[in-house]
């Protein structure tokens, strides 16, 4: 398994949510921002197809990602399991998770492209905005060419959450669109910072990780600062709307990110496994943590509160 230039791939810390928030109340012109964006997308950009070693042998001792993320380590079901089982269902487990984030990164290139419809393309802004939509599409292709090569299903959210995206997607804009974002992006690029560094997990898994993650940290920048610019001429109904509708977004996309039908592929007992993941108190810390930064921004930029709370804490997110 090879990434050639691997060797420039270097991870920078993203700044906290307060940091973050100081700094676009003292700046941000959206023009300086997609050129500073158009000039990363320039250094640090990567052709999956050609730089991922499809054809690597697949370990079979090796895990689909680290097994701390999975939806039942530390419970006594995962003690009772075999290697070969906790093997086989995070294999299927990442590829559950990579399929809810291709789900929602189609919806995140509808949402944008929409959102820049009428703008101007010369500007930076909407060049950028465009080189997402680029980056989005070979990251799609990424994580179903990655399920393909482990032999497991292309695994997607339930139907009706399927087709309710449909009514997000179409009518989601502004911080609406862009906070929604954060709720995917940010938990992936969590996890994934794990995976690319654990040597128990799959060269696959590790280097498609390290693609994303370097690629999507322009990708949360963007949103939150289009979620901050948004906000600027919004009154507390408005905000209460999109608090709302964010803790739905939420809810849904934390609890898409594992099929239970990856119980049954590891030989699981589906209603029993589904039953210790619910009760799995270890996974839903490392929900909280992978979302912690999303839910700081927010709440800083005050689109965290009213009845939204319930869903988040139903989600564990909070």
């Amino acid at each position: 398994m090879t990434l050639q230039r691997s060797k420039h791939m270097t991870i920078v810390e993203t700044p906290t949510s307060r940091e973050w928030d100081m700094r676009l109340v003292k700046a941000g012109k959206r023009a300086d921002t997609g050129a500073r964006l158009l000039q990363s997308s320039a250094r640090k950009s990567y052709d999956p197809l050609v730089e991922v070693d499809w054809e690597a042998p697949i370990p079979d001792d090796l895990y689909g990602m680290t097994p701390e993320w999975c939806s039942l380590y530390g419970t006594d079901l995962w003690e009772s399991m075999t290697q070969e089982q906790r093997i086989t269902l995070t294999t299927h487990e990442a590829a559950s998770i990579a399929g809810t984030g291709l789900w929602f990164e189609m919806i995140l290139m509808q949402m944008i492209l929409r959102d820049v419809y009428d703008q101007d393309p010369s500007s930076p802004h909407v060049q950028f905005a465009l080189t997402e939509i680029a980056d989005e599409c070979r990251h799609s292709t990424m994580f179903a060419k990655s399920a393909e090569r482990f032999g497991v299903p292309s695994y997607r959210p339930k139907w009706w959450v399927h087709q309710a995206a449909r009514v997000f997607k179409t009518v989601a804009s502004g911080s609406l669109a862009y906070g929604g974002t954060l709720f995917a992006e940010e938990v992936l690029d969590m996890m994934q910072r794990d995976f690319m560094r654990d040597d128990r997990v799959q060269p696959i898994t590790r280097t498609v990780s390290k693609i994303h993650v370097l690629e999507e940290a322009r990708h949360i920048r963007f949103a939150r600062e289009e979620t901050v610019r948004r906000l600027e001429d919004s009154n507390w109904v408005g905000r209460a709307g999109v608090q709302l509708v964010l803790g739905i977004t939420a809810y849904f996309i934390l609890t898409s990110l594992v099929n239970d039908k990856v119980y049954a592929a590891a030989g699981l007992d589906v209603k029993e496994a589904k039953k210790a993941a619910k009760n799995n108190e270890h996974y839903h810390r490392k929900l909280r943590e992978g979302c912690s930064k999303t839910v700081e921004f927010l709440d800083v930029v005050g689109l965290i509160g009213g009845p939204s709370k319930f869903l988040l804490r139903r989600a564990h997110i909070i």
